[in-house]
């Protein structure tokens, strides 16, 4: 089935061409040119973010014969006792954990890290220090970094990687994502923020074996380019129980697979970032960017509200001859406050790309419902003692191409099939509690979490029919904006969610100010789009996510190859 009247151009891999730089690709050219800095008695640091693989990283080191060898996998505290310190925070949840805000220090013996730093200075001769967290014992003459994006080390996890430290090779795939997620990630992040200006080189090495190198000059002149102009992240893609077939077509994708569910295209916390020097592609984590350049990007309202955090995600769910999302509700800010340790939530909106004429979405509860026997049946029908009877205590509105859902937290909804969804939410995107799942097992053969209990005590029983009619569904009216006389339309969020989100259809030409606040947009409609202003110009195409970093004072929009376009933009609200 065809979703388009045009040729999709959606860009699966959206680069930005650096001139007048230049990466070394693989490890030959690698070698020459540290090989070239290092002397007799030099102290070199090969620093990695967990998921890196040491072993590919080692065949490296043994090629230059360094006198004295220091593995960090000696410094750290053994597997168990760093599984037992993690605890708490992993928790016996087979999803959630609690967020941990330490360092890699805790998870440190002290002592041996003492005597590391005691044979560095001793040693005459050359020396190499590899590892997670390297850096803690020196800078050293040559400081390299080993990055990774988060989306491959999921894929790595899938394959059989374990965390860390750790042998859980055949662990669940989600304890293990869970460890990454609420320790690993944002302690590594938070080890790496503390020392991009200290880095002499940054290695991508994403693809096995094929390493890209660039130079610190390159690294920090790359991501104060990009925080200058709009750019796009590396979306990805994976199927799932429900999954549709709209994102085949319409981002060109394979049409072997079985169907795509997910795409995340525009969560700078998961999603990469691609750069051309001179023609090597160099892949480096989005949250790069955000840590290193996060007022230019953010703005200085949004960064003094949530810190060097992206706040605003974008992401595509596709049930398009597929099936129903889970039924599933999301927490209050207190609730994830007080037992996850997250300062916000994930308040979120459906706008339907598109949809088919049974397309539908559930939200909010009916009218004069008994909550006590809603979350008897929910507990039954976990159970497997009866089918849970969702048409009896949610809402079910119809939903068509460029209507607007929207979620606040607390609020029970889930799309249902024939629809093609593009989600804005904040970004803590891991906080669902599925409540009913349609009696379906996951891809791996396994049931999917249920979250009733969590579920039960965020559920807001006063979101019934009438209130969501009013508050929820299509919430749009038109708005007028200063130097603009194409439609403008606030289309949500709800007042209690801090983004807001308006459409612009455009047939000339749209002018936009960033008023000091970073801007995430969407060509929701139309072939391409020019966006232009003080910097090169920058073509999007439809269904593409784009950000506008705060640093741009002013931008415009307008059709390309095309007579009309739609465009959704969201920002945090002052």
């Amino acid at each position: 089935m065809s979703y388009l009247n045009f040729k999709s151009e959606y860009d699966r891999f959206p680069k930005t061409t650096i001139k007048n730089h230049k990466a070394f690709h693989g490890y030959d050219e690698i070698y020459q040119e540290l090989n070239q800095k290092i002397n007799n008695s030099s102290v070199v640091v090969f620093d990695y973010y967990p998921g890196v693989d040491e072993e590919e990283v080692y065949e490296l080191i043994k090629r230059f014969n360094f006198s004295l060898e220091i593995n960090m996998h000696n410094i750290f505290k053994d597997g168990k006792t760093m599984t037992e310190q993690m605890k708490y925070n992993l928790t016996d949840d087979r999803v959630f954990g609690k967020m941990y805000y330490g360092n890699l220090l805790d998870f440190m013996d002290e002592e041996k890290l003492q005597r590391a730093k005691d044979k560095v200075n001793e040693c005459k001769d050359s020396v190499i220090i590899y590892g997670v967290g390297a850096g803690l014992i020196t800078h050293g003459d040559i400081y390299v970094y080993f990055d990774m994006a988060r989306w491959e080390i999921q894929l790595r996890y899938r394959k059989g990687m374990p965390n860390y430290n750790a042998t859980n090779y055949d662990e669940d795939i989600l304890k293990k994502y869970k460890r990454g997620y609420f320790i690993e990630w944002r302690i590594a992040d938070k080890h790496k923020a503390e020392r991009f200006e200290s880095f002499d080189y940054v290695v991508d090495t994403n693809a096995s074996n094929d390493p890209k190198m660039i130079s610190k000059d390159t690294f920090i002149e790359s991501l104060k380019r990009l925080a200058q102009k709009p750019f796009r992240t590396v979306p990805y893609f994976d199927p799932g129980v429900w999954g549709g077939q709209w994102m085949k077509e319409v981002c060109n994708l394979d049409t072997n697979q079985s169907n795509y569910a997910w795409s995340f295209d525009g969560v700078p916390e998961e999603n990469s970032i691609l750069f051309d020097y001179d023609g090597v592609t160099f892949e480096l984590p989005a949250m790069d960017l955000v840590l290193y350049q996060p007022k230019e990007l953010l703005g200085e309202q949004v960064y003094s509200r949530f810190g060097a955090e992206f706040p605003i995600r974008f992401d595509f769910l596709d049930t398009m001859e597929g099936q129903n999302l889970s039924l599933q509700v999301h927490p209050l800010t207190e609730y994830i406050k007080k037992n996850f340790g997250m300062s916000y939530t994930q308040d979120e909106s459906y706008y339907i790309l598109d949809a088919k004429e049974d397309a539908h979405v559930y939200l909010g509860l009916k009218e004069g419902i008994d909550k006590e026997e809603m979350i008897r049946d929910l507990e039954s029908a976990q159970r497997k003692e009866i089918v849970f009877d969702a048409d009896k205590y949610i809402n079910k509105f119809p939903a068509k191409k460029h209507d607007h859902f929207l979620i606040p937290a607390g609020t029970c909804h889930c799309s249902g099939k024939n629809a093609m969804v593009l989600e804005i939410s904040a970004t803590p995107y891991i906080f669902t509690f599925k409540l009913w799942d349609w009696q379906r097992l996951g891809l791996d053969g396994l049931p999917r979490p249920i979250n009733i209990e969590h579920g039960k005590h965020v559920i807001q029983w006063n979101r019934t029919t009438e209130w969501v009619k009013e508050n929820l569904v299509n919430s749009i009216y038109e708005v007028k904006e200063e130097e603009n006389d194409c439609k403008i339309e606030h289309t949500g969020l709800h007042e209690l969610e801090f983004i807001e989100t308006r459409r612009y259809t455009v047939k000339d030409n749209s002018f936009h100010k960033t008023y000091g606040t970073v801007n995430m947009l969407n060509l929701i409609d139309g072939k391409s789009a020019i966006i232009e202003g003080d910097f090169e110009p920058f073509i999007v195409h439809y269904a593409e996510t784009f950000i506008i970093p705060a640093s741009i004072k002013e931008y415009t929009i307008k059709p390309y190859d095309c007579d009309e376009v739609k465009v959704l933009k969201a920002y945090v609200r002052n």
